[in-house]
């Protein structure tokens, strides 16, 4: 039987992600949805500064030795990852991407 052919060449290789930590990422936008409403962070003023201000928080913390939010009880670096994604979201936004 000859090999089969799959044209996935140059396609994402979603299979590199650490899928356990990407799924506590998703924890923290799920605390987020619950605490303020889904998608409340795309409508939140000065957004991309105040997510980097509140991703330093969380990262500090952990530098720090903490290493869960006090209020969520999830992982301060989830929650910088999170707030990191929403800063690169509002760059790619004004990049017109």
């Amino acid at each position: 039987m000859p090999e089969g052919v799959k044209h996935d060449a140059g396609k994402p290789r979603l299979s590199l992600l650490p899928w356990s930590s990407v799924l506590t990422v998703v924890e923290v936008l799920e605390f987020g949805a619950r605490k303020y409403a889904v998608d409340n962070w795309q409508r939140v003023d000065n957004a991309p500064a105040r997510y980097a201000d509140a991703a330093l928080r969380h990262i500090v913390a952990r530098l720090q030795g903490e290493r869960n939010d006090d209020e969520s009880g999830l992982p301060h670096l989830a929650h910088a990852v999170t707030c990191l994604l929403f800063w690169m979201w509002f760059d790619a936004k004004e990049n017109g991407r």
